[in-house]
């Protein structure tokens, strides 16, 4: 049937039931501002406001119109059981570069995204949470709060002595949701926040750079441990989630007797090795090597001098490796339709955007690949652990 053409009846029930809140969500995601989604359905801006703030519900005809012009289905309108979880202010890397439409654009993206997390999570088992909480100040300088943080949250969870072997398992195995944004939403960093009780981190997949990824994933998960109630965008807030991710990766103790004073002679040949075998840049090396006392100012600012001169603040000597991939929710989808349950129906009852589950769906952050159509089944019943208990909490 043709979007154009729903059954009347229906579209009168969504209009009854309208929740304006899911029209914001749904002009974030598209990136629009009022005026820009009046003129798109030949209304005035002061009805979408109006609709916004619940004052008012739009005719059947209007909500097929917003169905149409935002690219979903007209039940996406109304309100379920996954539109009521409570949503963080996600952690943006720099409030002050980043558009207000930008900001709006990926925390609608976060927002579906745990919402799609939550009917997942209806017939398949995800990890249960297991998230350390160490909460600190965002405004208050602490000299070895975050180092403290990481250390705590190595001990806590399990992990072992030496490199993290890979970040997004780890994560994922504490239950947080781990995905890809949008290509066209890349002009945002890295961040975090919680839908739910599901925190989720999501990544620029423009980076495409391992070693800076692991990083990102280790500053959020920083955040979500330290910051889950504060406000988010400090510069103290953001600096307590670096040092956090440089403890977490590189932990003082293990790495400090090994990191050069100075990049003469065999300096760089050192750095490159600790960098494939520790899984983080030089750059993040050398500003370890300063911040633990091993390297002097002048030693640093002249090897970042040379980084700069010869272009390695992108592309850095050493062997690259395959960037980590997401897969709970991929994993998740797999098990679903090896039980002949339909994905795609599942999110289009509640009206949730099929490209937004197509995204998270794949596990490679530039290509989405179709979902597999499959037949009908109902889901009840269907449980499956996605990771074993032994897998939870420990890097591979």
């Amino acid at each position: 049937m043709d979007r154009t053409t729903r059954p009347a009846g229906r579209l009168s029930g969504v209009s009854a039931a309208f929740d304006g809140t899911r029209l914001t969500l749904a002009r974030h995601l598209a990136g629009l501002k009022k005026i820009q989604l009046a003129q798109l359905i030949e209304m005035t801006p002061a009805s979408v406001t109006a609709w916004e703030n619940n004052s008012k519900k739009p005719t059947a005809t209007n909500v097929a119109k917003l169905a149409l012009a935002l690219e979903v289905e007209p039940q996406f309108f109304a309100p379920g059981s996954e539109a009521d979880a409570v949503v963080s202010a996600p952690h943006f890397r720099s409030l002050r570069s980043t558009t207000q439409t930008a900001q709006d654009k990926a925390r609608a993206y976060g927002t579906l995204v745990g919402q799609i997390g939550i009917l997942l999570e209806k017939s398949v088992e995800f990890p249960p949470l297991n998230v350390p909480s160490v909460p600190l100040s965002p405004t208050e300088l602490s000299p070895e709060g975050p180092e403290e943080a990481a250390r705590r949250t190595r001990s806590q969870i399990g992990v072992p002595e030496g490199p993290i072997a890979n970040m997004i398992r780890l994560v994922e195995g504490l239950g947080v949701l781990v995905v890809f944004s949008a290509p066209d939403t890349a002009s945002i960093d890295a961040f975090s926040m919680e839908v739910g009780s599901r925190p989720i981190i999501v990544l620029n997949p423009n980076k495409n750079d391992y070693y800076r990824q692991r990083f990102d994933v280790a500053h959020e998960l920083g955040h979500l441990i330290m910051h889950a109630d504060s406000e988010p965008g400090g510069k103290i807030a953001e600096d307590q989630a670096n040092r956090f991710a440089a403890e977490f990766l590189m932990p003082a103790e293990e790495i400090e007797q090994y990191l050069p004073r100075t990049t003469t002679e065999r300096g760089w040949d050192r750095l490159r090795q600790l960098k494939e075998h520790w899984g983080v840049s030089m750059q993040a090396l050398l500003f370890r090597a300063r911040a633990l006392g091993r390297m002097s100012d002048v030693s640093y600012r002249n090897a970042m001098m040379r980084v700069s001169a010869n272009g390695w603040r992108r592309a850095e000597p050493g062997n690259v490796a395959v960037v980590e991939m997401p897969s709970l929710i991929p994993r998740a989808v797999e098990v679903l339709e090896a039980a002949h349950v339909s994905v795609a129906d599942l999110v289009r009852g509640p009206g949730l955007p099929m490209p937004v589950l197509e995204l998270v769906a794949s596990r490679t952050p530039n290509h989405v690949q179709a979902m597999r159509e499959t037949p009908a089944a109902s889901p009840s019943g269907v449980v499956a652990a996605l990771f074993r208990t032994e897998d939870a909490g420990a890097p591979d």
